[in-house]
């Protein structure tokens, strides 16, 4: 059996209950971590942020972006999703060393083929 994969996210985000079912649906076994309840460990983020530019998980249409004004102000995406979970995109979908963030079933394919 190959690696598990994990559905990063929040329970009230539409593109996080789209992987789900698509992952239920095809009977792939996954893992939900609720941003909301659990941030990603730093170790987690770093083997995303491996795949995936950090700057293309900070979420900028978020209330923590609008808030912080990151929109005018230089800063290290990876730093900043470390310190501000709230800003990251979602879903996050991560299965061994691949990842995808945001709405994307052929990504979500690929990792269910792979593990």
């Amino acid at each position: 059996m190959g690696a598990t994969i994990q559905v990063f996210g929040r329970k009230k985000c539409r593109d996080t209950q789209k992987a789900e079912r698509f992952f239920k649906d095809r009977s792939v076994a996954y893992q939900f971590v609720d941003l909301n309840i659990k941030p990603m460990s730093p170790g987690e983020l770093k083997s995303v942020v491996a795949v995936i530019d950090a700057e293309k998980l900070i979420d900028s249409d978020s209330a923590a972006y609008k808030q912080r004004g990151m929109a005018w102000m230089q800063y290290d995406p990876q730093q900043e999703l470390a310190e501000y979970p709230q800003l990251m995109r979602t879903p996050v979908v991560r299965c061994g060393k691949d990842a995808t963030v945001g709405f994307d079933p052929d990504g979500w394919s690929r990792l269910a083929a792979g593990r």
